[in-house]
């Protein structure tokens, strides 16, 4: 009897014992998970700070923004926060584009350009001078070298030479189907540009107005041109909005994702 008494009580102990080992497991395997994220969070922070990290600038998200670089998952990312500061925005677009910082405008509360330009072409394409803000520029940069020369010479057999508008700023209200607005435009603080056309290394040129309907090689190339518009721009329209954008492409620098 005695035996029998001392042998469970020596079972309870040991279950006891038992119960304490595993309350403390969890814990133990909690620290060692978080010390080894640790370690693997530093040797990536160091793989992707290393000056001589293998990883390809424009898969590393610490690295700025190159206009030349391949397109990536994170491009559309780096641009968004690229666009967003002035100066790093101006970094991005040396060697790539044509112009010259001015001060910024402030007409009125609700007319201004800030991280305003003077814009004179991108990449091989020029333009007629334009008053802008650098996230435009930015985002037209990264437009004719992915997706206009590309489509040009896919398309058409040639190069992109020049890009025409009908400008950027513009302290108005917006301009609806319906008559006007209240709400004053994105021209109004140079977050937007009215595309008009193109002009190509072989003496071709297309506008919106006359090319955009038919089956021509031109009017592939402006509907390419306003397809790889909205991978760059935040907002997009075309003549398959409405009549107001019969001649021109709107592109927008803030917006929603809107493509028509």
């Amino acid at each position: 009897m005695r035996h029998a008494k001392r042998q469970a009580m020596a079972q309870d102990a040991a279950k006891k014992d038992e119960d304490r080992k595993s309350r403390g497991r969890p814990f133990l395997r909690g620290a060692v998970t978080l010390v080894f994220l640790g370690l693997m969070g530093f040797g990536g922070y160091q793989t992707l700070m290393h000056p001589d990290t293998p990883l390809p600038e424009a898969w590393n998200p610490t690295r700025p923004l190159r206009i030349s670089d391949p397109v990536t998952p994170l491009t559309g990312w780096k641009l968004n926060r690229t666009a967003a500061s002035g100066a790093t925005c101006l970094a991005a677009l040396d060697g790539h584009a044509a112009l010259q910082s001015m001060a910024d405008l402030e007409a009125t509360s609700q007319c201004y350009i800030r991280d305003r330009i003077d814009l004179r072409g991108v990449g091989q394409a020029r333009l007629a001078a334009v008053e802008t803000r650098c996230a435009i520029a930015l985002r037209m940069a990264m437009w004719e070298r992915h997706s206009l020369q590309p489509a040009a010479q896919d398309l058409l057999g040639t190069d992109l030479t020049g890009i025409d508008h009908f400008g950027s700023y513009s302290c108005r209200a917006m301009r609806t189907g319906a008559g006007p607005s209240s709400r004053m435009s994105t021209h109004a603080t140079a977050d937007a540009i009215d595309i008009a056309g193109f002009r190509f290394a072989d003496g071709r040129s297309v506008r919106l107005l006359s090319g955009w309907d038919g089956d021509s090689a031109e009017a592939a190339f402006l509907r390419a041109a306003r397809d790889g518009a909205c991978d760059w721009f935040n907002l997009t329209l075309s003549p398959d909005y409405n009549r107001l954008h019969a001649d021109h492409f709107h592109l927008q620098s803030t917006g929603w994702g809107l493509c028509r």
